[in-house]
């Protein structure tokens, strides 16, 4: 996919969960399920490349949210799954 595309995708979901004051740190599976279908209807993905979407949006929203975080450096902090 198109690193451009998929940033417009990010920002549209970010936009989303920053207007219903949703947590970069939330994790239930139901709460988050109205992104899912957003992102599947929406961008035409199925529902698992639409997890993955809002998964990749919440990381954005985390680390863009840190102060003075070296993702590199702490990604273990924010389960990227690296460090």
């Amino acid at each position: 996919m198109d690193d451009e595309l998929r940033n417009r995708q990010i920002m549209k979901i970010a936009d989303l969960l920053i207007h219903d004051n949703v947590s970069p740190n939330e994790q239930d599976q139901i709460k988050l399920e109205k992104y899912h279908n957003y992102a599947k209807k929406e961008f035409n993905l199925s529902i698992e490349e639409s997890v993955l979407l809002v998964d990749e949006t919440l990381l954005y929203l985390t680390l863009k949210n840190a102060n003075d975080v070296d993702p590199l450096q702490n990604g273990d902090k924010f389960g990227a799954g690296f460090s």
